[in-house]
This record gives C-alpha cells, structure tokens and sequence, in this order.
C-alpha cells in the first residue's frame, strides 16, 4: 500500500503527542504562555511537537516540518521552569530526552515547504484544550502541493456522539486513494467513514468554531440556512469540525473571513489533515470562491480566502 510507512509513523506520533497531551491536561491545569502575535501556547503544544518531530526525523531524516510552534521562547532564562516541565512530559514518552534535545525537536518543525514535506500542528484549538474542550493533534504529508495523508486525533471527542458523557477519544485517518477511516484512540479496528448523505435530514448541520474572531457567523448562519440547514450550529474547537464533517456527524462547515480581518488567509496546519480525511470520506474542501487549497506555496494559503468544507453535495 502506497504510504504505508508514512501512515504508520504518524499514526504513531499523533498517539503518543495526544497521550502527552492528556496527561498535562489531567495533572495540571493548563497555563498558557502568550507569543508574538498575541495567541496562547501551553506545555502540551511543545512536548506535541517535540515528539512528532523528532519521530518523522528518525523515520525520515530528509523530510522538512513545517510546523506551529519553536522553542525561541523557551530558550529564555526565564522560562527554565517550562522548559523543565515540557522536558519531564517528553520524557514520558522518550526516556533519554534531555532539555537540549527537547529544543532541537521542537525546532525541526520549522522546516519549509517543498516538493515533499509533513505539517504539523501539535494542539490545533489551543484555547479549547485550556477550556477543557476539543483540540486536535493534527499531521499531514504534503507531496507535489497535494496532501497525501492526514492523521487527526481528537482526545475529546466522543467516540459515540449520542454519548457525550461516554468515552472520549477518537482517530482520523486518511491516504489519498484509500478513504478515511476513524477508531477509538484507546484501540481497536478502524472502520471507514463517509460523508453524510444529501437526503440524511437528521444530521443536516452546519459546525462552526467556538471563537467568534475565526469567522463570518453571520454570513456563515445565512449560507446554511441558504441550503435548507435549519438546525442550530454546533460549536467546536480545533479540525475536530472536519472529523464531524468526515464521520457525517454534520454536513458543512464553513470558515468565511471575520469582517474584522478580510485579509486573512489560513496557515497550512490548521487545514492539511482534516482537508485530507474529509475528501477521502467523500466531501469537498475549498476556499470560498470554489478554489482547490493550495498547500505548495507556503506556511500560509496565501492563494485561498476562506475554507468551505461541507459533504460535496
């Protein structure tokens, strides 16, 4: 099977990032550092990223990671204390990590985009992971601008949707060609996914994000309610909303400019895994003018304005 390799050792890293990222989650709480362009990074981002990374450079030592976060910050004397912290959480994971190869790790992700090349964002909806809600480990390969595959994993979502009390945690998975498939991340076989179907009255809903700065809601309600979705939106942090998507838990999820920022285009790792997982269910992703996503120009999808993700019908 084409990028069998590949899926396993994303697979593998994304479990044990989502691991790592529980583990912070449960045994503190969580305390947010503020970077440069004003957004929160916490411990788990880091040790996510330590560890995904330094998995693809053992796996495949050419392959550049473009990737959220780098250690610039904790290289401050006066972050010693998180640098101990994101230390002790990798090493959970890797035994031998030292501070200094923690920091290295952490930095590979912050490769450029080539003819090959993996994206990474290590706690997709960091903001929801500090409010205790949804976050994704999210990992993609790019090849020829395209994304060949995509690993999601979801700790918080339910594996049960019908059950939001019950167990929480939940794997996306795609190769280009070989559809999209979802597990439990406590185990198990995975089974394939599929958009929901255009007469599947029941799950005819729209997903938007809980930050009300990450888009148009206004426009967004009136487009959804334009194809006959009349039900209320559910509100979800981080590309959960493209796993929803995928598993036909809702039909459409739209990311339109906020007329706060009309400007703005969309980095890379917030879309290449959830992009992948949901074509290969059946879906269709695109900027809002109908645009194919262009993942071969760089960190940002300077081409595309706005993300339109819905069950392609």
């Amino acid at each position: 099977m084409a990028y069998e390799q590949e899926k396993q050792v994303a697979i593998a890293a994304a479990l044990a990032a989502a691991k790592l990222c529980e583990q912070v989650r449960h045994e503190r709480v969580p305390e947010a550092m503020e970077k440069s362009d004003k957004s929160p990074v916490t411990v788990a981002d880091f040790g996510s990223q330590a560890v995904i990374c330094r998995a693809i450079a053992a796996a495949f030592p050419d392959d550049p990671v473009v990737g959220e976060e780098d250690a610039a910050d904790l290289r401050e004397p006066e972050k010693a204390d998180q640098l101990a912290q994101v230390t002790s959480y990798v090493q959970a994971v890797v035994g031998d990590a030292t501070p200094e190869a923690v920091l290295s790790w952490i930095d590979r992700g912050n490769g450029q985009v080539g003819q090959r090349y993996w994206t990474l964002d290590p706690i997709d909806g960091t903001k929801g992971f500090l409010r205790q809600d949804q976050y994704a480990v999210a990992l993609a390969l790019v090849e020829g601008g395209e994304v060949k595959l995509g690993v999601l994993a979801c700790p918080a979502l339910p594996v049960v949707p019908e059950q939001p009390e019950g167990e929480q945690g939940v794997l996306f998975v795609a190769v280009r060609g070989q559809g999209a498939t979802m597990m439990p991340i406590s185990g198990g076989e995975p089974h394939p996914i599929h958009v929901t179907k255009a007469d599947d009255v029941e799950n005819m809903r729209f997903v938007e994000s809980v930050e009300s700065g990450h888009g148009d809601h206004g426009r967004q309600d009136a487009v959804a309610k334009a194809v006959g979705i009349t039900a209320s939106s559910l509100r979800m942090d981080s590309q959960a909303k493209y796993g929803a998507v995928a598993a036909g838990r809702a039909a459409l999820y739209l990311r339109l400019p906020s007329p706060k920022s009309p400007d703005y285009r969309e980095k890379i790792w917030d879309h290449g895994a959830g992009t992948i997982v949901v074509e290969e269910a059946g879906g269709r992703v695109t900027d809002m003018h109908g645009k194919p996503l262009n993942f071969s120009i760089g960190a940002k999808l300077s081409e595309n304005q706005g993300v339109v993700v819905s069950n392609g019908a």
